[in-house]
């Protein structure tokens, strides 16, 4: 597809020219180049823009969005190539080819990319922020730390960037001062779900004195938000108060049902309480919502299997080892039913 709207633009520009010559009265024009529909009415719109304006960088970047939420991850750098070559110290592009790496599975790409934008602009606390995080990603922690000093150093009640510290001495295992650095996000943000998460999983680790209450923080600012309700019910279920863990994870599922972890998790708890059928019912929920959980066929044959239904368990196991074929529960699974 990207040759074919390369192509395109190549002789929409030798059949303009043509044209201008040959009304001029002495150039010959240029033989005419078909356009060939890719097939995408919306790409399609942007590719003829662009052939009426084929210098407007913007335009290439409109498509490369088009072609990134499409995941036709190729034909979009393509595109941003061009806006780039066509507006090199435009940081909005950076960002954008920088997200298309990252959804590529291209963070090297995504790194140098950001690099370069923090180049051209080293002050602006976006690029810096978004250079840390894949710092992050990429285990460079003090790499990070010291991209996050520079935020600091212009913003200096910047939360994300006290975030980002935390998350970096937690990876680096110094607990405390990944406390402190949380704790001084939550202060000067105190509506930022993820910090509170983390300050309580972090105090869960340590004697867990303190972790409920900001889970609860985190739920109080968003009761509908179902990754902190997930986290608390996590918790719970680590104390040994399954019924806890059980209603909060199934409030959860009532305010997304098509979150599959939730329902997943659900049917875990249920499995430990004894609830077979329940259990069963909240695995086919998570299946539904994601057809590839492996783990989730698994433990709906394994249901299947308590409740007597040989033929489903059968089914679901040897559903789940095409799924993943080194699953061994599932393996054994298959054993006992033969």
């Amino acid at each position: 597809m990207k040759n074919t709207v390369l192509n395109f633009l190549i002789g929409f520009s030798l059949l303009a020219i043509g044209c201008l010559t040959s009304c001029g009265g002495d150039q010959p024009q240029e033989e005419q180049a078909e356009i060939v529909p890719s097939g995408d009415a919306e790409i399609d719109q942007v590719s003829q823009q662009i052939a009426g304006d084929p210098e407007n960088g913007d335009l290439y970047a409109l498509r490369a969005e088009v072609y990134y939420e499409k995941n036709s991850y190729d034909q979009a750098i393509a595109d941003m190539t061009v806006a780039l070559s066509l507006d090199s110290v435009n940081l909005e592009y950076h960002h954008l080819l920088t997200d298309i790496y990252l959804d590529y599975f291209r963070s090297r790409l995504a790194l140098q990319t950001m690099e370069r934008a923090v180049a051209i602009a080293p002050d602006d606390i976006f690029s810096l922020l978004k250079l840390s995080e894949i710092q992050l990603f990429l285990k460079m922690n003090q790499a990070s730390l010291s991209t996050i000093d520079k935020v600091l150093r212009i913003d200096p009640q910047n939360a994300l960037a006290y975030f980002f510290t935390g998350k970096n001495f937690e990876e680096m295992g110094d607990t405390n001062r990944a406390i402190n650095a949380y704790q001084e996000s939550s202060e000067i943000d105190p509506e930022m779900i993820d910090t509170w998460i983390k300050l309580g999983q972090l105090h869960a680790s340590i004697d867990g004195s303190l972790a409920e209450a900001f889970f609860d923080n985190a739920i109080e600012v968003d009761a509908g938000n179902t990754i902190a309700l997930q986290a608390k019910a996590e918790y719970m279920w680590d104390q040994n108060q399954p019924q806890e863990a059980l209603k909060l994870y199934r409030e959860a599922v009532q305010r997304n049902p098509m979150d599959e972890k939730s329902a997943y998790n659900t049917g875990l708890v249920y499995l430990e309480l004894d609830s077979v059928s329940q259990a069963y019912q909240h695995f086919s929920m998570a299946i539904e919502n994601a057809p590839l959980y492996a783990a989730a066929y698994y433990y709906r044959g394994y249901a299947a299997e308590s409740m007597g239904d040989a033929e489903q368990a059968r089914a679901d196991y040897e559903h789940t080892l095409r799924l993943a074929p080194n699953y061994e529960q599932a393996q054994e699974g298959l054993a006992r039913l033969q």
